[in-house]
């Protein structure tokens, strides 16, 4: 259900939300912030989770078979990737969100992929974090950084009639941050953000305020944007 605003905004009132790779850092804060605005929502991963979130409909379930993947997309108004392409799922995400492209391409149902900062440029017009910083980072670590620029450009060549939205954290995300919640978000676009301390961080708690903000009013189509956390 949505509803029109004085200025002529649409708002998502309630929302059939679907969350791939639910249990994980950022898709588990999605999906029970979801629930916490009371959409329906539904959580796909390859396990339930030992404590269940309340108002979430945990699925146990391989997205990478292809029935799985269309029975939780099927009539969903948005469906968030925040798949981690790392042990047996890296190089696989790209084709699953290939084939999720197809599932929705000519539907309602907007797609929103939790991707990472390295496509983001250090200043506007400029190189980006990827450029910078490739040559010197671990090998271990690039094919899940290459996983994000690929998605991020899987995305841009998608046929019009997807509506999607892709979200870059900033460059310091991860449960191993142990960023605390403000509460509060600041956005940007293609440009990494970093508040007045130099600090560019988040928690999976605030960069889901921005998701889920983002799927009730709809602000970036067939776009990308970045949150970093807001003023203390």
């Amino acid at each position: 259900a949505s509803a029109q605003t004085a200025d002529g905004e649409r708002t998502v009132l309630m929302a059939r939300i679907t969350v791939l790779g639910g249990s994980g850092y950022a898709g588990a804060a999605v999906a029970a912030e979801a629930a916490r605005r009371g959409h329906e929502v539904t959580s796909v991963s390859r396990s339930t989770p030992d404590a269940p979130t309340e108002g979430v409909d945990h699925v146990a379930g391989d997205v990478r078979d292809a029935q799985t993947l269309s029975s939780v997309v099927q009539g969903r108004d948005a469906v968030v990737v925040a798949l981690s392409p790392r042990g047996d799922m890296a190089g696989e995400v790209e084709d699953v969100l290939e084939r999720l492209l197809d599932e929705v391409a000519g539907s309602a149902t907007r797609v929103g992929y939790v991707g990472g900062a390295s496509s983001l440029q250090l200043e506007e017009g400029g190189r980006t974090l990827w450029d910078a910083s490739h040559e010197n980072l671990p090998a271990e670590v690039k094919p899940e950084i290459e996983t994000g620029l690929r998605t991020l450009d899987i995305l841009k060549q998608s046929p019009e009639s997807v509506d999607w939205f892709y979200v870059s954290p900033p460059s310091d995300f991860g449960a191993w941050f142990d960023t605390p919640s403000r509460g509060s978000y600041v956005l940007g676009g293609d440009v990494l953000l970093k508040d007045a301390d130099g600090a560019s961080t988040i928690s999976a708690a605030d960069l889901a305020l921005a998701i889920v903000d983002e799927i009730e009013r709809p602000a970036h189509r067939r776009a990308r944007f970045t949150a970093i956390w807001g003023p203390a």
